[in-house]
């Protein structure tokens, strides 16, 4: 593993979505979530982890020191299990000691946890970890419009189905989509959590890489067309950081509607995206 990381970041990512639905609501029906008060999209920060973990375990293959913890169909206990069976593990005389032995153990092979933590009490008992990336929930630039589709289907599952429809197999069902919404999201990197869990300056390379590339992996018909339009990249010159988050935040203003009398149906209906004002110092811009 590389040198692991002694910078603070901060990024800002903006992705789109066309004719489908980014984060289904399973407490209203898998519409879109939003916003009730306002009607702006949301998309949780589970939903962005969930494909970044995808992306990586694509690309490297779920090969140690790149495995994914949570991944389907894992059974998580047996997993927290195995550092106990190391002699690293083993050699600890203290209960706390072999805690500790097999949480290190965990983060070393395991990315989805050096990089966004986990709890791992249950089991054998591999304690909890605090990861060093953060997600906030990711809000549309504006108002979205969930709409809402009749389906069919014209096959049936069994014989009975069939004779009870006397030949007609259209199946009714709903399927719901935005027609176009583009989306911001905040990220936090904190180097001095990463020095607890390991995450190197090569984990942080994947991370922007998936970041980028993620959704060319995620498509399904329920999703519609998603993509990564944009990631700024604040880097701090120390560890504590050369200026707070929302302050460079606020200096990457929402795009604007070329024509503000018509909805959004494109990336290209909206402003590019910038960086404006005079940057902190010690604080450098990266576009990854």
């Amino acid at each position: 593993m590389s040198e692991i990381i002694k910078n603070r970041y901060d990024f800002v990512l903006f992705f789109d979505v066309q004719d489908g639905n980014p984060n289904g609501d399973p407490d209203a029906g898998n519409l879109p979530r939003m916003d009730a008060e306002t009607g702006f999209g949301l998309v949780t920060d589970v939903c962005l982890k969930r494909k970044i973990r995808n992306y990586v375990q694509l690309v490297k293959e779920a090969k140690r020191p790149f495995d994914i913890f949570i991944k389907e169909k894992a059974v998580l206990n047996n997993l927290i299990d195995e550092p106990y069976e190391t002699d690293e593990v083993k050699k600890q005389e203290k209960s706390a000691e072999k805690v500790e032995s097999a949480r290190q153990w965990m983060c070393t092979n395991y990315y989805d946890i050096r990089t966004f933590g986990a709890v791992m009490s249950t089991g054998k008992n591999a304690g909890q970890v605090r990861g060093p990336v953060q997600l906030t929930f990711s809000r549309s630039v504006d108002p979205i419009i969930a709409t809402e589709h009749s389906i069919t289907r014209m096959a049936v599952t069994t014989e009975a189905e069939a004779e009870a429809q006397h030949g007609d197999n259209r199946t009714m069902g709903r399927k719901y989509t935005v027609p176009y919404g583009l989306y911001r999201a905040h990220g936090f990197i904190s180097p001095h959590l990463a020095s607890q869990t390991g995450f190197s300056e090569e984990d942080l390379e994947l991370l922007w890489q998936a970041l980028r590339d993620m959704f060319d992996h995620d498509h399904s018909a329920a999703r519609g067309l998603m993509g990564t339009r944009k990631l700024i990249v604040f880097k701090h010159d120390s560890a504590l950081g050369n200026a707070s988050a929302q302050q460079l935040f606020e200096m990457v203003a929402n795009p604007r509607l070329k024509d503000p009398a018509n909805p959004a149906r494109a990336f290209s209906d909206y402003t590019n995206i910038e960086v404006t004002g005079d940057l902190p110092s010690g604080v450098t811009v990266l576009e990854v």
